[in-house]
């Protein structure tokens, strides 16, 4: 008799699921959740957030509560930047390394008081922080909270953003980047912070979603979309992606892994070599080792002669040698050419140098250029 076939684990769907359905998104497996790859042309919805505003459900990305005595020292711990020099209503961009300095994950970071902290993770690293932090924890008291699946989290970029939230919210509009307020609203507890993934400005906004008032407000706020006419339009994936890769912004899985430190990934910013406090983070003394013999191979921009796009793990060559290879790659919507991100050897990695990518079927030139590819 031949066994059945394991049945396949059910997706989890964000409290804006219902919302993407009815807009007729095209819907994707992401890292376990069902999350909306496009509501039509990934290429319409990029323009719309270089040109007006777009709405995002990154509901999927992990929300950690950090809560208690030693939350801050832990985190000064575990992630490359300094933590505990925060101040309140302030986020920081860092790394969480391994002991050899490879990724396990790039996360922000947000201060919410001196024994209180609130971390966001990529979805598909969300259970490996998980198991790494109880493991590392030791003496330390804090309590460890995974909020991700009790709230929502939506991301609004573009140009036409900041002047409409300026419309309700000076105070919101006034936040320098890299900032956030709290505020219940309702009832409803709401933080918003200036960041994003995009390149363009736009702000962050994480909401509860226990209970009928905090659903009652989201079905509100997606029903008020339909009177903002073409100025903020929802936007999936897709665009996300190209958005990121034209800002030059690390995708994980792609620029950056367990393997690839962030000192040869171009995050030397987010790294704090040492700390104030003395705090010594994991996998500090390997990125000392890195920094003091410089990376062997570093991340660069390319610039392809053709229109076709580059693919991670296609070859890239100099002088018909190996000498590194494409982590991430379109064809640019706004650029309108194609570009990629590549790692290669160091004596390769000059702006302006002249090089090769291997696209399976022909091979083509590519040119070495500054990063980011697009800024605002």
């Amino acid at each position: 008799m031949t066994p059945s076939p394991a049945p396949t684990a059910a997706l989890k769907h964000t409290p804006l699921h219902q919302f993407h359905v009815d807009q007729g998104a095209k819907m994707v497996d992401f890292a376990g959740w069902d999350m909306p790859l496009h509501y039509g042309s990934i290429i319409d919805e990029h323009t719309q957030v270089r040109t007006r505003g777009g709405l995002f459900d990154v509901s999927h990305m992990g929300r950690l509560m950090f809560t208690g005595r030693d939350a801050g020292p832990f985190l000064d711990r575990v992630c490359t930047r300094a933590i505990q020099s925060m101040t309140d209503g302030q986020a920081r961009y860092g790394i969480i390394c391994n002991e050899q300095g490879g990724c396990r994950d790039d996360v922000l970071v947000y201060r919410l008081g001196e024994t209180e902290y609130l971390m966001v993770c990529n979805a598909s690293n969300r259970a490996k922080l998980l198991e790494h932090f109880a493991a590392v924890k030791g003496d330390d008291v804090f309590r460890l909270e995974d909020t991700t699946e009790s709230t929502a989290m939506i991301a609004a970029q573009g140009p036409e953003i900041m002047p409409l939230i300026a419309r309700h919210s000076t105070e919101i509009a006034e936040l320098k980047r890299y900032r956030f307020i709290r505020k219940n609203i309702m009832g409803l507890k709401v933080l918003v912070s200036r960041t994003g993934y995009t390149g363009e400005d736009g702000v962050e906004v994480i909401v509860s979603t226990d209970g009928f008032v905090a659903r009652t407000a989201l079905k509100m706020f997606l029903k008020e979309l339909d009177d903002l006419g073409d100025t903020v339009r929802p936007t999936g994936l897709g665009a996300r992606d190209s958005l990121r890769l034209e800002s030059a912004m690390a995708l994980y899985g792609h620029e950056i892994t367990e393997d690839i430190d962030p000192l040869s990934a171009g995050l030397g910013f987010a790294v704090t070599l040492p700390k104030k406090s003395g705090d010594r983070f994991i996998g500090q003394d390997a990125l000392e080792r890195i920094q003091a013999d410089g990376p062997a191979r570093t991340l660069v921009g390319l610039s392809l002669d053709t229109r076709r796009a580059a693919r991670q793990g296609m070859t890239v060559r100099a002088g018909g040698n190996d000498t590194g290879v494409v982590t991430s790659g379109c064809l640019s919507p706004t650029l309108g050419t194609s570009i990629a991100m590549a790692y290669v050897d160091r004596a390769h990695a000059a702006e302006g140098t002249t090089l090769a990518v291997d696209l399976g079927r022909q091979e083509v030139g590519a040119t070495v250029v500054g990063l980011p590819f697009y800024t605002r």
